[in-house]
This record gives C-alpha cells, sequence and structure tokens, in this order.
C-alpha cells in the first residue's frame, strides 16, 4: 500500500471513530493534525499605473490687436496642442507632456527641444517631501503654475514671461503639512487644483530659463542669441484652508550670462485664490528687476481675476491686469481687461470648486473681449494687447 493510501486510511478511521465516540456521549481530542497541509504563499504584487490624457485649444483672434505683426483682420491661434503620459509605482511617479503647438529645437536651451513641456522623475517620501528631477514647471508664479486648461480667460495675460517658464533642474516639494491629511499629494502637483489644509512649499535649482521672455537677451526681431545663463534659484511658500483660501508667495533670480555679461534678473510673485459657492477671485502681484539682464528694465503688475457661476453651464469671468514698466529711468503702463463668458459642454459635473473644474474644462467655449490702453512707450514681454481685441477658442480635454 503506498503512502497516499496509507493517509486516506487513517483519514476516513478517524472520521469513523469520532462518529463512534459521539454515539457514546465520549469526546475525541485530537492534538495535532493527521495530515500536514501547506497554506499558499503569500505574494506581494508588483503594480503600476499608467495615465495617457492631453488637450487641444483652437482660437480666433479678431480686430487689430488680432495677431502682432499680421495685417489680418481674423488670426487662427492654436494655443495648446499637447499629449502626456503619467506613470506611478509605489512611491514612483513620472511624467511627459508634449506639446505640437511648439517648435522641435531648443530655443530656450533648457536641453530640450521646446515641443517637451514636462519631462520629469518623482519619488514620494511622504507628502512632506517629494523629490523631482528633469524638465519640470518652475515654481515662482501663482497664475503660471495653474494648468493651460484651467485658466478662467483665454490668455494669462502680459505678466506670464516675468516667471521663469519651464527648465531643466532638481526641486524638493511637499503639499498638504500641518494639519493632517486633507488631501491626496500624488507626487506630480505642480498647481494648486486640488485643495487640502496646510502648508506646503517648493524649493528649485534649475539649468538656464530661456524659455522665459524676461530672461534671454533678444535681438530688434525676437530672436534669443543669449542663453547662456548661470543656474537659477527659486522657491515658494502656500498656505492652504480647503476650498476658501490659497495664499502663496515666491521668490527667484538667475545670474547673468556666464560669459559675465547681464545683470541678475529677480522675481517677487505673491498670490491669493478663493472658492466660496459658485463664485472664485483671484489676486497676484509680480515685481522684477533687471529684466533679460538689463539694469534697470523692472516691472510690476497687479493681476484681479473674478469668475460668477451663472447657470450649470455658463460662467461669467473678468480679469483686470495692470503693470508698470520702468526703463532708462522712464515709467509708462499698461492695462488688458478681459470681459467674457466661458460655456461648460456636457459638463461632468455642477460644481465649480477648485477640484470639480478638473472635471468641467473638458470641453469648453470662451469668449472674451479685451479693452486695451496701453502707453506707446510700454514694451512688455508677454501676451500683451495694444489694441482692443475679441478672442474665441474651443477646448477639448481627455
Amino acid at each position: 500500500m503506498n503512502k497516499g493510501m496509507i493517509k486516506l486510511s487513517l483519514i476516513a478511521g478517524t472520521v469513523l471513530l469520532s462518529g463512534t465516540v459521539a454515539n457514546a456521549g465520549g469526546e475525541l481530542k485530537v492534538t495535532e493534525p493527521m495530515v500536514d497541509i501547506e497554506e499558499p504563499k503569500k505574494v506581494d504584487e508588483w503594480k503600476s499605473k499608467h495615465k495617457f490624457f492631453g488637450f487641444s485649444q483652437i482660437g480666433l483672434q479678431f480686430g487689430d490687436g488680432a495677431k502682432k505683426g499680421d495685417n489680418a483682420d481674423v488670426g487662427f491661434d492654436f494655443d495648446r496642442i499637447r499629449l502626456g503620459w503619467k506613470y506611478f509605482s509605489g512611491p514612483l511617479a513620472a511624467k511627459v507632456f508634449l506639446d505640437f503647438a511648439k517648435k522641435g529645437s531648443d530655443n530656450g536651451s533648457v536641453g530640450v527641444p521646446d515641443l517637451i513641456k514636462d519631462a520629469f522623475i518623482a519619488y514620494k517620501f511622504d507628502d512632506a517631501m517629494v523629490l523631482k528631477a528633469g524638465v519640470i514647471k518652475t515654481p515662482v508664479g501663482m497664475g503660471f503654475t495653474i494648468p493651460g486648461w484651467n485658466l478662467d480667460v483665454i490668455k494669462r495675460g502680459f505678466d506670464k514671461k516675468l516667471a521663469f517658464e519651464r527648465a531643466a533642474g532638481i526641486m524638493i516639494s511637499g503639499r498638504d503639512i500641518g494639519f493632517g491629511n486633507n488631501g491626496k499629494v500624488n507626487g506630480l502637483e505642480m498647481g494648486h487644483e486640488r485643495p487640502w489644509k496646510g502648508f506646503g512649499y517648493d524649493l528649485m535649482i534649475s539649468s538656464a530659463t530661456g524659455r522665459s521672455g524676461a530672461v534671454n537677451s533678444k535681438d530688434e526681431d525676437g530672436n534669443v542669441y543669449k542663453a547662456n545663463q548661470s543656474n537659477g534659484y527659486m522657491g515658494r511658500l502656500m498656505f492652504d484652508w480647503g476650498q476658501i483660501l490659497h495664499t502663496e508667495i515666491g521668490y527667484g533670480e538667475i545670474a547673468g550670462n556666464t560669459d559675465g555679461s547681464g545683470e541678475d534678473y529677480k522675481v517677487l510673485n505673491m498670490g491669493i485664490d478663493s472658492h466660496f459657492e459658485g463664485a472664485n477671485v483671484k489676486a497676484e502681484y509680480y515685481d522684477v528687476q533687471n529684466i533679460r539682464g538689463t539694469a534697470g528694465w523692472d516691472m510690476n503688475t497687479l493681476a484681479l481675476t473674478g469668475t460668477y457661476y451663472l447657470t450649470d453651464t455658463i460662467e461669467f469671468a473678468i480679469k483686470d491686469i495692470r503693470g508698470t514698466e520702468t526703463r532708462n529711468g522712464v515709467d509708462s503702463d499698461a492695462a488688458n481687461t478681459y470681459i467674457g463668458f466661458n460655456y461648460y459642454i456636457n459638463p461632468k459635473n455642477n460644481k465649480m470648486d477648485r477640484k470639480a473644474r478638473r472635471g468641467r474644462n473638458r470641453h469648453r467655449i470662451q469668449v472674451n473681449y479685451v479693452l486695451a490702453d496701453v502707453d506707446t512707450d510700454f514694451k512688455g514681454v508677454g501676451a500683451l494687447f495694444k489694441d482692443d481685441t475679441i478672442l474665441l477658442q474651443y477646448q477639448f480635454k481627455f
């Protein structure tokens, strides 16, 4: 008789004996199993998550201010045509973001072609410390760090180029610090579209920030001829209290060109963002010095933005941005006021808080009328309209 038959006989005998003892009013105790049974081993599964996303913005501009340098009364505009990938695996994360409305050359000397907007990896130690490395959105500028698909009006404004734009570098970040775990931190955050309670911060050291229109020197035709800046140093401190309050202050500077020419470009930025019921208000201030390395070329700007949720699909929006520019000891002023409506096509929800907007903005039509009041000597470096303009844009996001 083989071993299997012996084990089977023992089991059968035990069952029969149990029944016999039970019928006799007795009790059978078995202290050890008659047959060794191996339990399945636990296996830690290796998991990863991949997300493919993108959006496009197709627009029209009407009027004398339609397109700089064009004589057409109607200008066609493609602000963004983007595709991206996000990757998560445990504490690891990564992001690649491409913009096919940009050139395939490295005009900003950041190390990759302009069509590559983001290309970085991240390691999340915890919510208070995330390490990023690669081509990253720099942390100075509240309006700049808001995603392009989440803007209240069609253009960011003529202060956008005062930020450092994107650059290759290393960043240490933290979010949702000090008041418990109030929100999800995935390690890829660059803006403040997720609400939480507590402090946040970003510290970054970068290489050349030549994508910034306020950093590079340019000739009269707008062509870059100096992009050999030294390292940039920048940081941002934030405090949030849910939907009702987001505040931040950021500062950064980048030394003049490595050949010794040019002054250090310095940026101070402060911003407040508040959502309550169907309304949202924002205020943002810039104070910058030595634009494009030119001593005494300074600027300060103040942007005020407000939106109000009229119906489930229509939102009123207004943004007023004003700035004073100083060049050669002479001050000049500029103002662009955007007045318009946002129409949400088949919105995912009927909420307009910071978190819900991520879903609502997938299909949106925006109409803006821009009132321009600009001194002749005001040069500016961003999306400045010198004449009244009508803007129309359709956005698709997935």
